[in-house]
């Protein structure tokens, strides 16, 4: 993917650990600690006691994780309006700037990155941050940007979670419900009573799986990119809600919860938990031959080595990134 290219990097640290703009919390509920983390092995999944280590921890928030070419990935800061990324050193870099506050990531097959910009709509944002009316788009960062969509049947698409490119240039996205937004900007729901976050596609694309609470979804995707066949394809056996999704080389679906995340075949079976250090929210495959899985966890450490905390009223957006060595390797033909 010729858009990799050092142009992008600025270099900063490796650990950032500022305090953050001052935000009021409306509802948000504050990051988990850390806990212990004893991984059980899931057969041709995970060792039996592989280890979760640090690769970045920072208060400037972290998420929708996409694999690179080169082992390393990408992630989105909303609050600093910024992409970065995390090479397979653990060296971390500017990749992107002014990103209209990106809050998930995805790569096209042509390499165009794609994201779910959500602009203003910080449930943290201070209530004396002057007023903006910037829309919520689904939108190409780079190479060029541009704008999808940004609106269903007229309407305002609100606050977006997550997105997964496909191969007609479109995007399948979540924002409360399900949604395909095609390369001409048309937008179609998949259905109602979905109570969706992450969503991700399937080897061939054939399939696009959602979160639904304690549950997942599976879609048949149609030529026009719409969807058909509704069923429930798995349930999160070890409890929570799921987030972040990704897919292995063996098509296996990866979905984060709080437990940590949790594994499931191509059917549907639950094949385990791998538990994590910290409460999950975004996975993807990444590092030597894909065979290495990151996660971001809710929550890091201070300088001092003790959990970052905020003062009451002002969100934490403190997270880190973990990752762990793999049986599976990660599906290669995507970047998620």
């Amino acid at each position: 993917m010729e858009i990799f290219k050092a142009a992008f990097a600025v270099a900063i640290p490796v650990v950032v650990l500022s305090q953050p703009a001052v935000a009021r919390q409306r509802g948000t509920p504050p990051p988990q600690g850390l806990r212990n983390a004893t991984v059980s092995g899931i057969p041709d999944v995970v060792a039996n006691g592989a280890v979760w280590t640090r690769a970045w921890q920072g208060t400037d928030n972290a998420d929708g994780l996409v694999g690179l070419d080169d082992g390393g990935l990408l992630f989105a800061q909303e609050q600093p309006n910024q992409v970065s990324k995390l090479d397979a050193s653990d060296r971390v870099s500017v990749f992107l700037r002014d990103t209209h506050g990106a809050g998930a990531l995805s790569i096209a097959a042509d390499g165009r990155i794609l994201a779910v910009e959500r602009t203003c709509t910080d449930p943290g944002r201070s209530a004396a941050a002057p007023a903006c009316t910037e829309p919520t788009v689904v939108g190409v960062l780079a190479p060029e940007r541009k704008t999808i969509a940004d609106n269903f049947d007229g309407k305002p698409l609100g606050r977006l979670n997550d997105l997964v490119a496909d191969k007609k240039g479109g995007a399948y996205f979540t924002v409360g419900g399900a949604f395909y937004a095609s390369a001409d900007g048309r937008v179609t729901s998949l259905g109602d009573d979905i109570r969706a976050n992450g969503i991700i596609l399937s080897r061939d694309d054939r399939i696009v799986y959602v979160t639904n609470g304690n549950t997942i979804l599976a879609f048949d995707v149609q030529p026009g990119g719409t969807t058909a066949n509704r069923r429930q394809f798995a349930t999160l056996e070890a409890g929570g809600t799921g987030d972040g999704m990704t897919i292995d080389a063996d098509g296996r679906v990866y979905v984060t919860s709080g437990p940590g995340v949790q594994v499931f075949d191509v059917d549907g079976k639950y094949l385990g938990l791998i538990a994590t250090p910290r409460s999950v929210i975004s996975v993807a495959f990444s590092g030597t031959d894909k065979k290495t899985l990151y996660v971001v966890g809710s929550g890091a450490l201070g300088p001092d080595g003790r959990e970052f905390v905020t003062p009451q009223g002002v969100r934490n957006n403190a997270k880190t990134i973990y990752r762990i060595p793999m049986i599976a390797q990660g599906f290669k033909g995507r970047a998620k």
